[in-house]
């Protein structure tokens, strides 16, 4: 069974890669964002601090994220793709200690490297058409930095491990996604 988070700065692709991921190896597919946002949509208390959290550019606590993961692997019955946790090294420990408890491990976390002045491209045109308040030049780049100093040492936690496997984000989606496949083919 594969367990796999797809990793990389805001705006590398997780979310278009992860889709492709998810049909080709028919995994359940937890992205924080997504559990975050529906919080927010329902309009629930917890909705409500996160929505001021994110709006904000700052990552939501460890304790709310870890609740939610914890309740997605109990119910999952066909492998996870992971987007977006975790975010840093104590989530990373923690969500290797939730796969163990039941009865899991990490396959390997999946890294999309792209160049920083493209992420800022790709999030503004985003925003264009995402309507996310979190999508605006000052907080993509407040998330950019959160990123490389809380995020980023994820990926030397699982290098440590032998379960990092670093991919160019930079190109046509098509070439990526076939990159991803071909590295996970391999193990």
């Amino acid at each position: 069974m594969l367990n796999i988070i797809l990793f990389g700065a805001p705006g590398a692709g997780k979310g278009t890669q992860s889709d492709l991921l998810v049909k080709k190896y028919n995994l359940t597919h937890i992205s924080t964002g997504d559990l975050l946002r529906k919080e927010i949509a329902d309009g629930t208390p917890l909705g409500l601090r996160i929505k001021d959290i994110m709006a904000s550019g700052n990552l939501v606590s460890d304790d709310i994220v870890v609740e939610m993961i914890d309740k997605a692997i109990a119910n999952d019955t066909n492998g996870i793709l992971f987007d977006g946790f975790p975010r840093n090294v104590a989530q990373a420990r923690t969500l290797d200690e939730l796969l163990a408890k039941h009865g899991r491990s990490l396959t390997c976390l999946v890294s999309l490297d792209v160049p920083r002045e493209e992420l800022i491209r790709r999030m503004l045109e985003r925003a264009k058409t995402s309507g996310r308040s979190d999508d605006n030049e000052t907080t993509i780049k407040n998330r950019l930095v959160e990123y490389e100093n809380k995020t980023l040492p994820v990926a030397n936690y699982y290098e440590q491990q032998g379960k990092h496997i670093k991919i160019n984000g930079f190109g046509r989606i098509e070439e990526i996604s076939a990159n991803i496949i071909d590295a996970i083919d391999k193990l």
